[in-house]
């Protein structure tokens, strides 16, 4: 094992040169694919495209592994070198937590079926503030220190060569900046820096200044820039990490404008289930729509004996149900005991009557671009609901509201927002995000084993 190990530490120097060269270019990619994942803009744009970016982000991402693995078989070296060095040292420490947390929540996220909604919650929540809090330090790193780049005599450690008897030196503390200068080494043709040194033996051997290999940095901070500090960005900090998403907040700022508003059932308010535990967050494929008693319909039509169309003022009107559910998203968050108050699905397409020739029940969104479809047989859950009311409060429009679908026992993707409009059709139906790649049958792990719990 010594012996092995000793043999792994060999050439040390260029070893690190080697592993930062590799970090940098996984951080690069990974913050590029990752943003654009979570940015709304890019899900139209990218079509099923988009499934090929996440698988992309998840494989960089397992390749971060062999990098960390790598450098700590050298860490002791490395720390060793920089023992007098205490802000290096915190520097290597806060890189590898920041890479070592990506990974580790990163892993979750990937397997987030087996992990469960509690474990990919909480490592959504990690993976968002490293981000948060890793892209801004390592970018404002590179750019503070870009010019201490060119005092070699600060940089701690020496990657020796023996081509021509000379040495290249460059600190490799782990921030991007070092990240760059790595890949910039590796990069350069060998001797074209060293020749001058190797043919003047009258002149001590100076450590070879990195800042001419400065435009990857620019590049890679330039990039970096414009990824963070751009639309997509400043969009998920906002939909993320603001101090206040709670519904009463977006009810406040609701652009719904229908009357009268839903009455609560007793079992609504307070909510039966204790009330929502958790933070929805707002993902939309489209600008949220908005409604007032003149614009706004609802109908049920297709294969059905009665087809059926109501204005809201009938609407609410209708008998409605109440039930306590969770609500689990495929990017892996949830919100758990949501008390729900609305129609059954049953029991509007039992109202309507049920033509034999019918296949499938879709879906249309108010927003005019998205639906989703399930089977008949799909359709008989009895807890399927056309929602009305969340916690015993109206719907707010950004999530879904005033009328959107429920379906507890799949991904959140079939549950369409604004809906306003049910069509019972002969055949399948693709989804708009089943054309992007998605399950077509979006069930829970171990849904059939779940017991309704409608009141």
């Amino acid at each position: 094992m010594k012996q092995w190990l000793k043999n792994i530490r060999k050439g040390y120097g260029k070893k690190l040169l080697s592993i930062h060269a590799w970090n940098a270019w996984i951080v690069v990619i990974l913050a590029i694919s990752g943003l654009m994942l979570v940015g709304g803009f890019w899900r139209e744009i990218l079509g099923i495209g988009r499934l090929w970016l996440k698988w992309l982000h998840i494989v960089v991402g397992l390749a971060m592994l062999a990098p960390v693995v790598y450098y700590l078989l050298l860490a002791s070296k490395h720390w060793k070198q920089l023992r007098n060095r205490p802000w290096q040292k915190v520097n290597t420490i806060i890189v590898l937590a920041l890479l070592v947390g990506w990974l580790i929540s990163g892993i979750v996220l990937w397997q987030f079926k087996l992990a469960g909604p509690r474990w990919s919650n909480s490592a959504l929540l990690i993976h968002d503030l490293l981000t948060w809090v890793g892209l801004p330090y390592i970018i404002y790193h590179s750019i503070t220190r870009t010019k201490w780049l060119k005092d070699s005599s600060r940089r701690a450690v020496k990657a020796s060569s023996s081509l021509e008897g000379t040495s290249h030196t460059a600190d490799l503390a782990g921030t991007s900046d070092e990240n760059a200068t790595a890949v910039a080494t590796a990069l350069t043709p060998p001797g074209t820096e060293r020749a001058s040194a190797a043919n003047s033996p009258d002149q001590p051997e100076k450590p070879q200044p990195v800042y001419t290999r400065r435009a990857f940095i620019r590049s890679a901070v330039g990039v970096g820039l414009a990824v963070t500090l751009g639309p997509t960005f400043v969009s998920w900090v906002g939909r993320n990490l603001s101090i206040d998403n709670s519904i009463d907040s977006m009810l406040e700022n609701d652009p719904n404008r229908l009357n009268p508003l839903p009455q609560p059932a007793a079992a609504s308010s307070p909510p039966i289930g204790g009330g929502a535990e958790g933070h929805f967050r707002v993902y939309t494929v489209t600008p949220i729509p908005s409604f007032s008693n003149e614009n706004w319909s609802f109908r049920i039509d297709g294969l059905v004996e009665r087809a059926q169309v109501w204005n809201w003022e009938q609407f609410v009107k209708l008998a409605r149900t109440v039930q306590v559910s969770d609500f689990h998203c495929v990017t892996g968050w949830s919100v758990y005991k949501n008390t729900w108050e609305g129609i059954s699905l049953k029991q509007l397409l039992t109202q309507a009557g049920v033509k034999p020739e019918a296949h499938s029940v879709k879906f249309y969104s108010g927003d005019g671009v998205y639906t989703d479809a399930i089977t008949m047989d799909q359709a008989q859950m009895d807890d399927i609901m056309v929602a009305v009311m969340h916690d015993g409060k109206p719907i707010p429009a950004d999530l879904g509201g005033p009328v959107r679908l429920v379906i507890p026992q799949m991904y959140a993707y079939k549950s369409v927002k604004w809906l306003n409009r049910i069509e019972l059709i002969d055949s399948e139906h693709i989804g708009y995000w089943e054309e992007r790649g998605y399950d077509k049958d979006a069930w829970l792990t171990g849904a059939s084993q779940r017991i309704p719990n409608i009141s």
